[in-house]
């Protein structure tokens, strides 16, 4: 129902109208979007999937100290206040528990095409021009440094470790992002994911030529 759906819109835009700019509106928008987009030649609800779009970082676990049963609550209880049906309002509560990165890193096995589709939605985010200037703006935010050669990326990160790690924000390219490529869930996701993949890889190709001051 559109009814739902602008509520949604409105409770969102003032929840996050201070949040960082990497997980705001702005971003919850292009996530929306790309819902949209990916729901052209995908299966899904698409009502679930656009709510779910909607509030996936109503609370994002990651500025709550890692607990990632804040957001889907709220999105719930958001939710049934606004009338949508319980069945409805807890599948997106359950989308929202099992969609980021550090979950899948948990060895989650939930999975709906609704799930897949907004999953791949949201990683489409974190790729390509916008996901490069998103990974900046929040190592920015935390205060990281830019490159450090004596901190390399980690390899088989498990939840935990991937939610405390601090290194430098390049590295956060080769724990996460170069990874997306692989594990998304949608034939569309991965076409659109490829292109901006390779983006990334020029990105990084010029980033290191530029540290070679002797050239």
């Amino acid at each position: 129902m559109q009814i739902w759906l602008d509520k949604t819109v409105a409770f969102v835009k003032q929840s996050l109208s201070d949040a960082e700019a990497g997980h705001d509106w702005h971003h919850i928008e292009r996530v929306w979007k790309l819902t949209l987009r990916l729901l052209q030649s995908e299966p899904g609800d698409s009502l679930t999937c656009q709510l779910a779009a909607l509030l996936h970082d109503i609370a994002d676990s990651k500025f709550h100290g890692g607990n990632h049963e804040i957001g889907p609550a709220i999105a719930t209880g958001f939710l049934l206040e606004i009338g949508v049906d319980k069945p409805r309002a807890e599948a997106v509560g359950a989308i929202i528990l099992n969609l980021s990165y550090s979950q899948s890193l948990s060895g989650t096995k939930f999975r709906t095409d609704e799930w897949a589709l907004v999953q791949d939605a949201d990683r489409l985010d974190a790729l390509g021009a916008i996901g490069i200037a998103r990974t900046f703006h929040y190592g920015g935010f935390r205060n990281r440094a830019l490159y450090d050669p004596e901190n390399p990326p980690l390899s088989k990160l498990d939840q935990q470790t991937y939610q405390n790690t601090k290194g430098p924000t390049i590295n956060h390219f080769y724990e996460k992002l170069l990874l997306l490529k692989d594990l998304m869930n949608t034939t569309t996701g991965r076409t659109l994911a490829l292109q901006r993949h390779h983006f990334i890889e020029q990105f990084l190709t010029q980033f290191y030529a530029e540290l070679d001051t002797t050239r």
